[in-house]
């Protein structure tokens, strides 16, 4: 008799270390970020938020909060309600919140992280309430796994996901290519019949693949990020095709963090103030920026 092929353990393998990675870079974040006395906090799309969703529950029952109030979580979209709501938490709709509440914290994942915490974002077509979230926050805590950490976005990710309004979709592909992107794509779902992908605003998704892009760093350094030769950095990019008609949000998560904008006398900032990487060898590797810089 044959042997049997070894692939699908080793896919099995791959796949238990992936969420085994997600699983620890969560429960972290949430000890690190997450206090039961905190009133409104805001809960992303993915499978890695899944296990931050575990966590918040798990510390609940063993820490109540000390007032006796209720936390309530706020969700980007139809699957992150869901899970909050599995979890037995008590879920809020981000246009029910009072005028004056900012989320204490935001919970999230990302498609791509780079070295001064960009964001890649919208691979589960949510990025526009994502980023809603995210700004309405104190601050925007990323939790992800190794795959996700690299030092330019457009690395391993291949694409920027952009939210267009359906009637746009033709002209928006046509000047996402005239700012040098290589064959930029409406998303379709795997059954062709069902059309194109539909975020919880009735919108389209672009998945628009542009060359690695540049940081702050690269820019201060004398690197071209203006786009000539289809190379652009980050804040560039994202301002300039958020300027086509049609385009609702991009998936570019950059600027200020919320420590930032706190200090400012804003609300939230984009860019997270830490990234939580559940690395291979069972680890936790973080980014992070030091809020004492700020105040």
């Amino acid at each position: 008799m044959a042997s049997l092929p070894t692939a699908v353990p080793a896919a099995n393998h791959a796949l238990d270390q992936i969420e085994g990675a997600k699983k620890k870079a969560a429960y972290r974040a949430i000890e690190e970020h997450f206090d039961s006395s905190f009133r409104y906090v805001g809960i992303g799309s993915g499978s890695t938020i899944i296990y931050g969703v575990e966590a918040i529950k798990e510390h609940l029952e063993k820490h109540p909060s000390p007032s006796g109030q209720h936390t309530f979580f706020v969700p980007t979209g139809y699957q992150s309600r869901k899970a909050i709501e599995s979890a037995g938490l008590m879920p809020i709709a981000f246009d029910s919140l009072p005028g004056d509440v900012l989320l204490d914290v935001a919970f999230d994942g990302a498609d791509e992280v780079d070295d001064e915490l960009n964001c890649i974002k919208g691979g589960g077509a949510c990025l526009f309430q994502e980023k809603l979230v995210a700004t309405r926050a104190k601050k925007f805590v990323c939790i992800a796994d190794y795959r996700k950490k690299q030092e330019r976005l457009v690395t391993k990710w291949p694409s920027i996901p952009i939210e267009v309004a359906p009637i746009a979709q033709g002209s928006v592909l046509r000047e996402l290519i005239a700012l040098g992107s290589v064959k930029p794509l409406l998303r379709e779902h795997s059954l062709a019949k069902t059309g194109p992908v539909q975020t919880d605003q009735g919108f389209y998704i672009i998945d628009a693949p542009f060359k690695p892009l540049l940081t702050e760093a690269d820019v201060a350094a004398g690197k071209d990020g203006s786009g000539k030769d289809g190379v652009w950095d980050v804040s560039t990019l994202a301002e300039r095709i958020k300027m086509i008609g049609g385009v609702l949000e991009v998936g570019l998560f950059f600027g200020k963090n919320g420590y930032q904008t706190q200090a400012e006398g804003l609300q939230g900032g984009q860019k997270p103030v830490a990234v939580y990487f559940g690395m291979e060898d069972g680890s936790v590797s973080v980014r992070a920026v030091d809020p004492a810089r700020y105040q």
